[in-house]
């Protein structure tokens, strides 16, 4: 019993703990998709190009990912509460369902770790090129909310000049030179934002592996103590 009733402890923390990675999961799909920057480059990218479709593929499993987890974590808390082992069997399957969808999106995120950086800035380098070619092209609007997102000016020429796109479409203070090259920037902030959904994705698998090894811990325990309970009451007859 004493194993028991810490192993519940050990499971009401790590229960309290998956539910908040699950918010957050939810959160942070829910910010990458309606978030200005992503959702720029979603708009303007065309089908052939790989970012919407990763766009929309993020979010979803995001979201299914997220429920899982807080999914797991009330069927965790609530077999700890009732020592039920029907609803400790479902808390497992819960999180061995979320970590059979982390593992994939880890290797995922480090076999294409550069796969969103290139389709965002051939985004980029797509509208750019459309707006230098034609300057009474639509694609000047976009162009400019891209800068404007970025809070960056154009590419960079090595001669240090700035050319006519980034005078028309950067803000007053990013011209000559003054701003950010926006593919650097983009760089950067995919940089930023991947190491800390890799991060988060090594938080949960590790705590999934725990809470899966804790329920079945508890499931057993409940299982051999109601064994033990219904020791010597049999009566022959």
């Amino acid at each position: 019993r004493c194993g028991m009733r810490t192993t519940k402890c050990q499971l009401l923390v790590t229960s309290l703990c998956v539910m908040l990675l699950g918010l957050s999961i939810a959160t942070l799909s829910t910010v990458a998709h309606y978030g200005l920057r992503f959702t720029l480059i979603s708009n303007v990218s065309l089908d052939s190009n790989a970012y919407k479709v990763i766009h929309y593929s993020a979010f979803y499993f995001g979201i299914c990912l997220s429920m899982t987890l807080i999914l797991a974590a009330l069927l965790s808390s609530a077999a700890t509460v009732r020592e039920s082992q029907c609803l400790t069997a479902m808390g497992f399957f819960c999180f061995a369902l979320a970590f059979c969808g982390l593992i994939p999106a880890a290797c995922w995120r480090y076999t294409h770790s550069t796969e969103v950086e290139d389709s965002m800035m051939d985004v980029y380098d797509f509208v750019y090129e459309e707006v230098r070619r034609n300057t009474s092209s639509f694609r000047r609007h976009e162009l400019t909310a891209i800068h404007e997102a970025f809070l960056c000016c154009g590419k960079h020429s090595p001669f240090g000049d700035a050319t006519d796109v980034e005078n028309t479409t950067c803000p007053p203070n990013q011209v000559h030179n003054e701003g950010q090259d926006c593919l650097l920037e983009i760089q950067d902030f995919l940089k930023k934002h991947m190491d800390f959904v890799f991060s988060l994705l090594g938080i949960a698998i590790g705590f999934t592996v725990y809470g899966m090894f804790l329920t079945s811990f508890l499931w057993f325990s409940i299982h051999f103590s109601s064994n033990l309970y219904r020791k010597g009451k049999y009566t022959l007859r």
